[in-house]
C-alpha cells in the first residue's frame, strides 16, 4: 500500500496542451515573414519609382510609345530641346524575337540535359556536370557577352549563312544584304545558352521528385527506360518544365549586357532574324542612358516600366500554365 502511494506521488503533473507557439518559433516566423515581405516591398518601390519617372512620357506619347519605332531628340543651336519622339515598338519586337529564339533552342536542350543527369549519368560524372550547370546559372551576363563576342559569334555567323543558303526562300530567313554579324539570330542563341543552366537545374529537381513506385511499376510492366520517361517522368514534370521555361523567358526578355555585346542595335522592326540589325528594350536603355538628358531619362524609365510589367505578365502566365499543365504522371 505504501509503495502504491509512493509511485502515485512520483508521477509528474500533466503538461498543459496549448497552441501558442514558443518564443523561438515566434522569432523564426517573424524573420521569415519579414524576409518574404521585403521582396514584395522592394518590387513595389521599383514599380513606384519607374511609374513616377515615366508617367509623364507615357501620358504624352500614349499608345505611340508602344507602337512607334523612332527614338529622336531634336535640339536647337543652344542645346534646348525643340521636339522629341519616343517609341519602343521596334525594341519590343526585338525583345520578343530574341526571347522566342532562346526558348525554341534552349528549352529542348535543357530538358534533355536534365533527363540525362537524372536517369543516365552516374557517379563522379553526374556530380561534376551538376556542379558545372549550377555554376553556369550564376555566371554574370558580362562573361556570356565576352564569350559570345570573341568565341561564339564566328560559329553562329557560319550557321546563319547555312540557314540562309538552304532556307532563304522563307521570308524569316531571308536577308536584304549579305550582312550576318550581330543579328537577332546570334543574340537569341546567346540567350539560349544563358537560360539552359536555369531550365536544366529546375527540370532536374522536378525529375528527381518523380515517385519511385511509379518508376518501378513502369519497369515491372516491361517498359524500357525511354518508355518509362515518356509515360511517367515527362507527365509528372510538365509543371516544372513549364515553370523553368517561363523563368528562362523572363531572363531572356530582360537581358541587357550580353545582347548589347552581340547585337547591332538599329531602331527598326526587323523580322529577318539572320540580318544584322535589331535590338531589345534592355539594350536600348543601356545604349541611351549615359548620354540622355532629363526628358530622355524619363522616357528610358518608361521603357523600363514596360519591361517590368512584361516580366510580371510572364510570371503570371507561368503560374497559369503550371496550374493548367502541371498534372501528375500516370
Amino acid at each position: 500500500m505504501t509503495q502504491t502511494l509512493g509511485a502515485q506521488s512520483s508521477i509528474p503533473a500533466a503538461r498543459e496542451i496549448t497552441t501558442k507557439p514558443r518564443r523561438s518559433d515566434q522569432v523564426f516566423r517573424f524573420i521569415v515573414t519579414a524576409g518574404g515581405m521585403s521582396s514584395l516591398v522592394i518590387l513595389g518601390l521599383i514599380a513606384f519609382f519607374l511609374s513616377l519617372k515615366g508617367v509623364n512620357v507615357l501620358r504624352e506619347e500614349q499608345w505611340s510609345f508602344l507602337t512607334e519605332s523612332r527614338w529622336e531628340v531634336l535640339q536647337d543651336a543652344e542645346g534646348k530641346i525643340e521636339s522629341s519622339t519616343f517609341g519602343i515598338g521596334a525594341m519590343l519586337v526585338g525583345t520578343f524575337i530574341g526571347a522566342f529564339i532562346a526558348i525554341i533552342v534552349g528549352v529542348p536542350i535543357a530538358v534533355l540535359s536534365a533527363l540525362y543527369l537524372t536517369f543516365y549519368a552516374r557517379g563522379p560524372v553526374k556530380k561534376f556536370l551538376i556542379s558545372v550547370i549550377d555554376l553556369m546559372a550564376a555566371f554574370p551576363s558580362l562573361l556570356f557577352g565576352f564569350w559570345a563576342f570573341i568565341v561564339f559569334m564566328a560559329s553562329a555567323e557560319y550557321w546563319a549563312k547555312l540557314i540562309n543558303k538552304y532556307l532563304g526562300f522563307i521570308p524569316l530567313f531571308d536577308v536584304p544584304a549579305p550582312f550576318f554579324e550581330r543579328s537577332p539570330f546570334i543574340a537569341g542563341l546567346v540567350l539560349a545558352v544563358m537560360i539552359i543552366p536555369i531550365v536544366t537545374a529546375i527540370s532536374r529537381e522536378v525529375f528527381d521528385q518523380t515517385p519511385l513506385d511509379r518508376i518501378q511499376a513502369a519497369y515491372a510492366l516491361g517498359a524500357s527506360k525511354l518508355a518509362m520517361i515518356r509515360a511517367v517522368v515527362i507527365p509528372y514534370g510538365r509543371g516544372g518544365i513549364v515553370g523553368g521555361a517561363m523563368l528562362g523567358l523572363g531572363r531572356a526578355m530582360g537581358e541587357t549586357v550580353a545582347v548589347y555585346t552581340v547585337l547591332n542595335v538599329v531602331y527598326q522592326i526587323n523580322w529577318q532574324i539572320l540580318f544584322g540589325a535589331g535590338g531589345n528594350v534592355a539594350s536600348l536603355i543601356l545604349l541611351k542612358f549615359g548620354e540622355a538628358g532629363p526628358d530622355e531619362v524619363d522616357a528610358l524609365m518608361a521603357a523600363g516600366l514596360v519591361l517590368f510589367l512584361l516580366t510580371l505578365m510572364v510570371n503570371a502566365l507561368s503560374d497559369v500554365l503550371i496550374n493548367r499543365f502541371g498534372k501528375k504522371g500516370r
